[in-house]
C-alpha cells in the first residue's frame, strides 16, 4: 500500500500540475498575449474562458477513459491519460502568441487546453480506484486520501515554478518567454509519471468482476443518474473554493489591488501547504467517523467563511490574505479529502470508474469552469470589497450543503460493527 499511494499521488500531483499551471498563466499572462485587442478585464475573462474549456472537456474523459477503466481496467487509464495530459501542457507552451501568428493562437489554446482537460478527466477516477480498490476496508479513507493530497503538490510544484520565474525575471523576460518554462517542465514529469506507474499492479476487485459492463456509461444514466446528479451538486463548491482561491484572487490582487504576483503566489501557496499536509489526517478522521459528516461539516464551514475571506482578501495585506485563504482551504480540505474514499463507495464495482469519475468532473464544470468568470464579472462592479463574490460562493455552499445531505453514509458496515463490538 505504501508503494502504490506513493505511485498514486506522484501520478495525480503531475497530471495536476499540469491543470494547474495553465490557470496561473491565465490570470497573470495569457491574456494580453492572446487577447490584445481586448481590453485588461475582457482580456482577463478570455483567458479564464479558455482556463474553463477545459472543465467542460473534464466529464468528457471520464465518459472515454471511464469506459476503457470498467471494461478493460484501472491500469492502462493511467498510463494513457497521463500521456495525453502531458504532451498537451508541453504543446502549450510552445503555442506562438497572437502577435505571430493571429487568431489561430488563441484558438490552438483553446483545443490543447481541451485535450488537457479530456486527459485528466481521466486521471482521477483510475488513480484513486485503483489506490481505493487495494485498500483494507478501515483504513480505506485514509489511503485513498493520498492520490487526493496529489492536486495539492502539483499546485505547489506548478506555482513554485511560476514563483521562482516570477522572482529573478524581469516582466518583459517574464511575458516573452518565462511563462512557457513551466509548460516545458511538464515533458520531464510526465515521463517520471509514466516510470512510476509500470510497476503497479491491476486492482483485485476489477480482476474480481465477472461480467463487466458492455457500455458502462448506458448503465451509469439508466441506473445511477440521480447519484451522479447528486456527487455533482455535492463537488461544486469544493472546485468554487479552490479556484475562486487559485485563480480568481490571483487576478484579482495583481490587477485590482496592485500587490506583486510574487506575494500572491506566496500567500496562496502557504494555504495550500497547510491544506495539502492536513489531508491524510481529515481521510483518517472519515474512518473513524464516517465520510458523510465531514462533508457537511465542511460545507456549512465554507458557508461561512466566504465573506470574511472576500474582506480579507480586500485588505492587500499579505497576513490578512493567507488567513482568509486558509480558512477557506480548511473548509475545502474537510470534504475532499474523504472523496477518494467516499465517491468509490457510492457506484457498483462494474461501474465505479464511470459513474465516480463522471460526478467527479462535472462538479468541475459546475464550480471549477465557472467561478473564476463569475467572480471577475462581479468583482469588476465593486469598488472596495467584492462581496457580490462573497454572496456568489455561499449561495454554491449551500447548494452542495442540501446534495450532501441527500446523499447516504458509506463508511463500511463491517468496520462499524468491529468498532461496535470493541466498544
Amino acid at each position: 500500500m505504501p508503494r502504490l499511494a506513493a505511485a498514486s499521488l506522484a501520478g495525480t500531483a503531475i497530471e495536476f500540475y499540469d491543470f494547474f499551471v495553465y490557470g496561473t498563466a491565465a490570470a497573470l499572462v495569457l491574456g494580453p498575449l492572446f487577447f490584445p485587442t481586448f481590453s485588461p478585464v475582457a482580456g482577463t475573462l478570455a483567458a479564464f474562458g479558455t482556463f474553463g474549456v477545459g472543465f467542460v472537456a473534464r466529464p468528457l474523459g471520464s465518459i472515454l477513459f471511464g469506459h476503457f477503466g470498467d471494461r478493460r481496467g484501472r491500469r492502462p487509464v493511467l498510463v494513457a491519460s497521463l500521456l495525453l495530459t502531458g504532451a498537451s501542457t508541453v504543446a502549450v507552451g510552445c503555442v506562438p502568441s497572437y502577435g505571430s501568428i493571429g487568431v489561430a493562437a488563441p484558438v490552438l489554446l483553446l483545443v490543447l487546453r481541451f485535450l488537457q482537460g479530456l486527459g485528466l478527466g481521466g486521471e482521477w477516477g483510475g488513480a484513486v480506484l485503483l489506490t481505493a480498490e487495494h485498500a483494507p476496508a478501515g483504513r480505506r479513507g485514509l489511503w485513498s486520501s493520498f492520490p487526493q493530497a496529489g492536486p495539492a503538490v502539483g499546485f505547489l510544484l506548478a506555482n513554485g515554478v511560476m514563483l521562482a520565474l516570477s522572482a529573478t525575471l524581469t516582466d518583459a523576460q517574464f511575458a516573452q518567454w518565462g511563462w512557457r518554462v513551466p509548460f516545458w517542465v511538464a515533458g520531464v514529469l510526465a515521463l517520471g509519471g509514466l516510470w512510476l506507474r509500470s510497476s503497479l499492479t491491476e486492482s483485485p476487485r476489477f480482476l474480481e468482476i465477472d461480467d463487466h459492463a458492455r457500455v458502462p456509461l448506458a448503465e451509469v444514466v439508466r441506473g445511477h443518474w440521480r447519484l451522479v446528479l447528486l456527487t455533482a451538486g455535492a463537488l461544486s463548491v469544493g472546485y468554487a473554493i479552490f479556484y475562486a482561491v487559485t485563480t480568481w484572487s490571483l487576478a484579482y490582487g495583481t490587477e485590482r489591488l496592485g500587490v506583486s504576483r510574487t506575494v500572491m503566489l506566496a500567500c496562496i501557496m502557504a494555504a495550500v501547504v497547510v491544506k495539502g499536509s492536513l489531508t491524510p489526517l481529515v481521510a483518517l478522521l472519515s474512518d473513524r467517523y464516517g465520510r458523510r459528516p465531514l462533508c457537511l461539516l465542511g460545507c456549512a464551514a465554507a458557508a461561512l467563511w466566504m465573506f470574511p475571506m472576500v474582506a480579507l482578501l480586500a485588505t492587500g495585506a499579505p497576513l490578512l490574505m493567507f488567513l482568509g485563504f486558509l480558512g477557506a482551504l480548511l473548509a475545502f480540505v474537510t470534504m475532499f479529502a474523504v472523496l477518494g474514499a467516499y465517491l468509490p463507495e457510492l457506484y457498483e464495482p462494474r461501474v465505479r470508474c464511470t459513474g465516480a469519475a463522471v460526478g467527479y468532473n462535472l462538479g468541475g464544470v459546475l464550480g471549477g469552469a465557472l467561478t473564476p468568470i463569475v467572480a471577475t464579472a462581479l468583482a469588476e462592479h465593486s469598488e472596495r470589497v467584492p462581496w457580490g463574490v462573497g454572496a456568489y460562493l455561499t449561495g454554491v455552499a449551500l447548494f452542495s450543503l442540501g446534495c450532501f445531505a441527500l446523499l447516504p453514509e458509506t463508511r463500511p458496515v463491517e468496520v462499524v460493527a468491529v468498532e461496535t463490538v470493541a466498544g
